[in-house]
Formats: structure tokens, sequence, C-alpha cells
């Protein structure tokens, strides 16, 4: 099959831009040229240019499309319109039978025809979240100035420009020249195909292949940090970052002055990523190192000595400013910063940042004793919680709140309890986080999340299903890892109701969801959290999993899965019985039981629900499917035995009531018909 190359060579496209243009242009391709079936797509983004490649038959075969029209007899302006809707002409139709029949002939279209037709108004409509115009008259805009394009079929130039229109000033044509790294190589080239094309780029010192050109940077800067005995601080989203940024990537490594050595690590390594898009190192031990990594975009002649000390020179710059905003900080108390907070608008319908503490000192206080939390601990962590919002360092770099609090309340001495929540409430800030495990912290960081959810959905500000401006899912999820990876017996509904009057039921109701999203996740059975929550609506989330794992793995074994069968069987024959004369609930005439297994159900069915529910109040969840479990034998012999619509009106009706009490016991632990499979 000949082989397609569409490469369009432009100005610097941004980073964050690169990938998805790359996934977009192999989708357009493969719908534009969908006639001739494209195979074997694939794509290439970097700084200066996205590409496609594919398989594609030579061209669309001749055919032929008949359809029958009008009646012989039809008026002419039947016939007419038939024509106009097919745009067909008279000498096309024949008569056959009653009718005439269109018969339109198709030839055969080649595959050059049929891509320069189709890549203009491919790439005219192309969704750049951002784009530019350039030129005079011209209506074309791409995400940068688009410089060259390069597409061949079998090595052959396929010819088309990008004008809309005679007047259109943008006649950029297609062509077989692209060009190398802007400084190493910068000179054009003729190109024949996709692997003359990839290999010559990497002669002229471009990586057309954006999982390459990241994997070079890991492992560059990993080995070049292994020669000093150092490791990576590990950063997907700045490797990712930087494989958009350089086509020919060069890790380095440079020095940091000793005399910034003493700032905190995380100071270091946020200034380093945000400012200059460097690595942190680290020793074997975790300690910070006195260097960083970081990638240049050319080979330097000098062995990037000049690079590296421009670098440096720069990054001595950046820890001067946050050396700063250290020092000056810590010249003011966080407990002297926390008026401030009255200043700082939290949400225009919920008030400041001052009235969010307040709130917070009070749910905080509140949560504690059921954590095992000192309650004044908790509520003067509460206190300062969000004071370091004020300070020049996280004002700077945001992603330091909290941390920053630690610090700053260590150097004034409070308890360092205390000083470890201002840093772990915020946590967990997504599902690989660790949650926190000291009680204080767990009151305060739960005091946080659910005063966030109780005041949003008060405000009617909830998320929606095309949004959630205000990270409430993530709040959600937040409780639930917590109360999950603590095992706290925590009922959830009183401090909701604290945190948001009359939406506390549906905040519950908000976090089930996430406690079942979570599971869903995990792979884990949510059918059994959706069949045990129906019945028990419970808001001590561990008390309901633990019930939840019981009946899940009562349905692992085969008389669990057994019995979930004869609950199905039951359920359904009351369901066509219920529609006849139902519904068959109430109690059940033990002298209408004749038959020996009717009677032994019975008898079992009053004994398991007698311990069921003994075993539910004490709590014992998994004490409560052996009960359950017992009940197999009585249950198979009775549908083996027993005739459920016997012919005697009384008699039916007695085993359907009996058939009812089987579903009604087993729904005691969990509504069996939510479970799937």
């Amino acid at each position: 099959m000949p082989e397609f190359l569409l490469e369009l060579f432009s100005e610097e496209i941004p980073a964050r831009m690169q990938v998805r243009a790359a996934e977009d242009l192999s989708r357009l391709a493969a719908e534009a040229l969908a006639a001739l079936s494209p195979e074997n797509i694939r794509s290439f983004s970097g700084p200066r240019r996205i590409a496609v490649t594919a398989e594609l038959h030579p061209a669309v075969p001749a055919s032929e499309h008949r359809e029958r029209g009008p009646r012989l007899s039809a008026p002419e302006q039947a016939i007419a319109g038939f024509l106009r809707k097919h745009q067909a002409a008279r000498a096309d139709l024949h008569e056959q039978g009653e009718y005439w029949v269109l018969r339109q002939k198709t030839p055969a279209r080649p595959a050059q025809e049929i891509i320069a037709a189709a890549v203009p108004p491919m790439l005219r409509r192309f969704p750049w979240p951002k784009s530019m115009r350039w030129g005079e008259n011209s209506t074309f805009v791409w995400v940068r100035p688009l410089r060259r394009i390069l597409c061949l079929l079998d090595g052959a130039v396929v010819p088309f420009d990008l004008r809309d229109g005679a007047d259109d000033g943008h006649d950029l044509a297609a062509g077989d020249l692209t060009e190398g790294h802007r400084f190493m190589a910068p000179s054009a080239f003729a190109v024949r195909g996709a692997e003359q094309w990839r290999n010559e780029l990497r002669a002229r010192r471009v990586l057309v292949d954006t999982a390459e050109r990241r994997q070079l940077i890991a492992d560059g800067i990993a080995a070049r940090a292994a020669e000093r005995q150092l490791h990576v601080v590990s950063d997907d989203t700045l490797l990712d970052e930087l494989a958009g940024l350089a086509e020919w990537p060069v890790p380095m490594i440079g020095k940091i002055d000793a005399a910034y050595m003493d700032l905190p690590p995380e100071v270091m390594q946020v200034s380093m990523r945000v400012n200059q898009r460097y690595f942190a190192l680290r020793h074997a031990d975790a300690s910070p190192a006195p260097f960083f990594a970081f990638i240049a975009g050319i080979e330097a002649a000098d062995g990037g000595a000049a690079i590296i000390a421009g670098n440096e020179r720069v990054l001595r710059a950046r820890f001067a400013d946050a050396r700063h905003f250290w020092d000056s900080d810590r010249r003011t108390r966080l407990e002297d910063r926390v008026p401030a907070l009255d200043g700082i608008v939290f949400h225009a319908k919920l008030g400041s940042q001052g009235d969010r503490v307040r709130r917070l000192e009070n749910l905080a206080e509140k949560i504690a004793p059921l954590v095992s939390a000192d309650p004044a601990l908790a509520r003067r962590a509460a206190h300062l919680a969000k004071a370091d919002l004020t300070t020049g360092m996280v004002g700077e770099f945001p992603e330091l709140q909290g941390v920053m609090g630690r610090y700053y309340a260590l150097h004034d001495g409070e308890d360092a309890r205390v000083a470890d929540t201002l840093r772990d409430h915020y946590l967990p800030k997504s599902a690989r986080d660790a949650v926190p495990e000291e009680p204080v912290a767990i009151a305060v960081a739960l005091a946080d999340k659910i005063d966030q959810l109780g005041q949003f959905f008060a405000a009617d500000e909830r998320p929606t299903g095309s949004g959630d401006p205000y990270a409430l899912r993530r709040s959600g999820l937040g409780i639930v890892h917590i109360v999950r990876e603590n095992g706290l017996q925590l009922s959830l509904l009183p401090l909701l109701e604290a945190a948001g009057g009359t939406a506390a039921s549906g905040i519950l109701a908000f976090l089930a969801e996430r406690l079942r999203v979570q599971m869903r996740q995990e792979g884990a059975r949510h059918d059994v959290l959706d069949a045990v929550f129906a019945i028990h609506a419970d808001d001590n989330f561990t008390r309901l999993l633990v019930l939840t794992y019981a009946v899940g793995a009562l349905l692992g074994t085969p008389d669990g899965a057994d019995l979930l069968t004869a609950y199905r069987r039951a359920a359904n024959i009351l369901r066509i019985e219920d529609r006849k004369d139902g519904p068959h609930t109430g109690v059940i005439d033990r002298d209408a039981l004749v038959q020996r297994e009717e009677i032994a159900l019975s008898h079992e069915l009053a004994n398991a629900e007698m311990k069921i529910d003994a075993a539910l109040a004490n709590e014992d969840f998994h004490g409560a499917m052996i009960p359950l479990s017992l009940l197999r034998p009585a249950v198979d012999a009775f549908f083996d035995r027993v005739t459920v619509n016997a012919p005697e009106p009384e008699l039916r009706r007695n085993r359907l009531r009996l058939l009812a009490r089987l579903r009604d016991t087993m729904n005691c632990v969990a509504d069996f018909s939510r479970i799937e499979g």
C-alpha cells in the first residue's frame, strides 16, 4: 500500500498543546481519508511540527450506484424532482419493469486527488485551543505561523495550497521540504518517505517522537545524577512539559550555591520547578543535594559550560527572591497573621477566609474527641490553618500553602502536632496521596473538607455533570479516603448538619457516591455496596464497608452463590404472581404448611431472622452471614420438591408468603436484587 506522510512545520507550538494536536491530526486524517481505508496510522509531535503517517489504498475504484425511482407513469414533475435530488441527468434513467431506475457510474479516483481535496479543509478546521492569523488577506489560522507543509504519497508530492478562494492571501503550498534543528541544522532538505524523514531529522538533531524525547530526558538526567551518587526527584508533569520544549534535549547538571542550601527543600524544589523547569536532586538519604538537573536545547561546543554557568546565575537570583520571602515571613508570627484573613475572600457567598477559620475551629474541636484527638490542639491547629496564605512565600508559590505553615509554626514554637497539621490537613490532594494519620491532623483535615462541602452545598454551588469548579468531588473523596484508611468509627451526619444544615442529607448521598466511585476504581464490588447501602442508609462508612465485605465474602462461597440464585428465583416468582393478586405479604399460616420441605424452610427462616437481627445489633457482620449461609439446604429442598403455584388457592398464597419471607429475610442484610452477575 502507498505510504502517506503529512508534516506541518511551524513556529514553536506550546508544549501543552502538542500531544493533543498530534492525536487530533491522526483522527482528522483518518476521517478525511476514510475512502482510502487508511491503516497503521501514527502521529508525531514536537516543538515545531506535528505529523501523521499512514498506509493508504492507491485509489477509490470505479463504482455504479442504482436506485429505483418513480413509476413509468409518474408525472414529469416527480421525475424531475428525483433527478434533482440525485444530481443526475435524464440519460441516467433506465426502464425496469414498471419503474424508472437510476444508474450512476462513479469513475475511479486516485489517492493523490482525494488527498489534495481533503487535506486543506481538514487543516482549516483544525481544533487548536488558541490560534492566530497572519499575512495580508489570509483567512487561514494556526496555533503559530505555519511555514511549510510536507505532503507525500509514496515519495511524490501531493500538490495543493491553502488558498480559500482567489482573493485569499495564504498561498502556502505542499512540497517535499522540511527543516532540521533551528540552530544545529537549520537548512531545508528534501524528504522521500517516512523512514528517511525520521532518520534524516535525527541526523539533523530532531527527535520527532514525543515518547522517545521524554525517555531520553528521564534516562539522561538520571544518568547524570548517578555520576554524583544522586537521584532525581520524580516529576512526571515536568518530564511531559520538557518533552515538548526541546527537539534534541541535552541533559545537564548545575550546582546550587551553598548559601541557599538552608532554604526548605520544598521551597528550593518549587522555585526550580515553577520558575526554571529544573529537577531537584537528592542524596541517598533523601536530603537535598547542592545540584540541579535541566535540559539544554543544543549540543554546545564547550560541552555546555556556558549554558550551565548561565543557568546557575539565574537560579541564584531566583533563590535570592525565595530567601527574601523566607526571612521576611518569619519576622511575623502566624498567630499575628490570622486577623488579616478577614480581608481575603473565600467565596462571594461564603465570606472571608477569616470566617472560614472560625468555622473550622468549632468543627475541628467537635470532631477531635471522635477521632481521639486533643480538642484544644485541634482548635489551635484550625486557628492557624490558613494563616500562611498571607505570607510572601505562599503568595509567590501557592503550591506551598500548608508546607510553609508548618515551617513557620515550628519557628514560632508551636506544638509539633499543630505544625504538622498545618501541612497535612490539605491531604489527600489526589487518590495517590497518603492521608493524615495523626489524630489532630485527621480532625482538622475532616473539618476542612466537611466545611467546604457543607458551605457550598448550602449555597447551592454543587458539582454538575459538566463541571466542579470548587473541587468538591476531590473533597468528598478526601473524606472517604481519610475515614477508610484510618478505619474511623464516625457518624458523619451530625458533622454534616453542623457544616451544611439542611443540605446534610444531600452531602451524605454525595459522599456515598464518592465511596462507590472509589470502590469501582479499585475493582471492588461496588454493586454489593449499593445493595448494602439500599437497606442500611448508614452514615458510618467504616461500619457500612465491614458489612459490605461480609456480604461479598458470603457471595464468594458456593452457599452464597446458590442462595443468590434462589433469591432471584423467589423474586421473579413474586414479581409475576404479585401482578395477578398480590402483594403476597403477611403472616405465614403454619397450619397450611403441609410438606416437610416448606415446614423446614419456615422454621429455618424464623431461626435465621432471630440470629441475623442479634448479629447486626452487635455489629457482628460476618456472624450475620452464617445464618444466611445455613439456609441453603432448606431453600434447595423447597425449590426441588414444593410446587409454589399449587392448584389450591390458599396453599399457593401461603407458599408465596413463604417466598416473600425468604426475600425479606435476606434483605435484612442487603438488597440482593442490586447484586450484579
